[in-house]
């Protein structure tokens, strides 16, 4: 599937590192060639947890079926 910039997506792993688990939504903010997106990710309140390059693969569209929960960010502020 091709992303657009502004595209929410759905992670689809686990990024520790980042703190950040499979079913987080991010939104797409830059294209890398040929298959690279850097997604931002925040909390309910707007706050920038991570900014990560990510490939195609790690990430799915939104389902008409997903359900959005809130879950508290274990990283740092």
């Amino acid at each position: 599937m091709r992303y657009k910039i502004l595209d929410t997506v759905v992670l689809d792993r686990d990024l520790p590192e980042h703190g950040l688990r499979r079913g987080d939504l991010g939104a797409v903010v830059h294209l890398h060639a040929p298959d690279g997106l850097e997604v931002e990710f925040v909390t309910a309140s707007g706050r920038t947890v991570a900014l990560v390059t990510v490939g195609e693969s790690d990430v799915r569209a939104v389902a008409e079926t997903d359900l959005i929960s809130v879950r508290t960010s274990q990283k740092s502020a």
